[in-house]
């Protein structure tokens, strides 16, 4: 092998990492449904198209030391999971919050098998979160994913080094931001469960000989998907509105 070629060789492995990286937990590509062939080939795919455009600031430091480009490999391996996880971490409120609508609508009792998680969840969570992965998928928004990773080469140029600390702070802003993002889109639910079971408490106990409880549950399971069918497009908007802020803007 030519000196030329191993410095390419080492070059697009460290370009490698950082996609392959993100690629990894990012959303979709990270299923369990998803061959790890398919996401082998899309990885290398993307990284040899990527390297084509980053090739003046990867190569210099294919020339390295052992040492320095195996240190670089595991930084490189941990700002692509920071970045994918960033993004994975969006989609996993969301299927949170499904759970909790399911639950507080009174349709959480049975299970349905899931699309990227290895864990049955409820079929009102599995609907939301496979409606929102299509539409994340739809409107181009893993070219928007591409397209951060290589803008990440202007901030966190090969070989800088993983700030940890940095890190931190994006994943803690995430999740707190998230978190508001998803009860913003949960509070309709949130408010019914709170109203609905109120009235049943009172109704059950200015009649406490009748079981209140039981017979208004179909009811309250109709009213819950009354109101999903009618909120469920706004919900998918709102999400898809702040992928891209919450996740790729950072």
């Amino acid at each position: 092998m030519t000196f030329d070629a191993g410095q390419f060789v080492i070059a697009a492995f460290l370009a490698f990492c950082r996609i392959g990286g993100c690629f990894m937990v990012m959303p979709g590509l990270s299923s369990i449904r998803v061959p790890v062939q398919v996401r082998l080939f899309v990885a290398v795919a993307v990284s040899m198209a990527i390297l084509a455009n980053i090739w003046d600031q990867i190569a210099p430091y294919a020339l390295k030391t052992v040492d320095v480009v195996a240190a670089s490999l595991v930084s490189e391996l941990a700002i692509g999971v920071l970045i994918g996880l960033l993004a994975r971490i969006y989609l996993l409120a969301l299927q949170f919050m499904g759970s909790a609508i399911a639950m507080m609508i009174g349709y959480g009792g049975g299970v349905s098998s899931p699309i990227e998680e290895g864990e049955p969840q409820a079929p009102l969570a599995t609907i939301l979160s496979f409606s929102a992965l299509l539409l994340l998928f739809v409107l181009d928004f893993h070219h928007q994913v591409i397209a951060a990773l290589l803008a990440s080469y202007r901030i966190l140029p090969a070989g800088a080094g993983f700030d940890a600390q940095s890190a931190l702070v994006d994943i803690s802003a995430t999740l707190s931001d998230t978190f508001v993002a998803v009860l913003r889109l949960g509070s309709p639910f949130i408010a019914y469960a709170v109203l609905i079971n109120l009235a049943i408490g009172f109704v059950n106990k200015l009649t406490p000989q009748i079981p209140v409880y039981f017979i208004s549950l179909p009811f309250v399971i109709a009213g819950g998907l009354i109101l999903v069918y009618f909120g469920i497009i706004p919900l998918l908007r709102l999400f898809a509105d702040g992928f891209l802020p919450l996740t790729i803007g950072r």
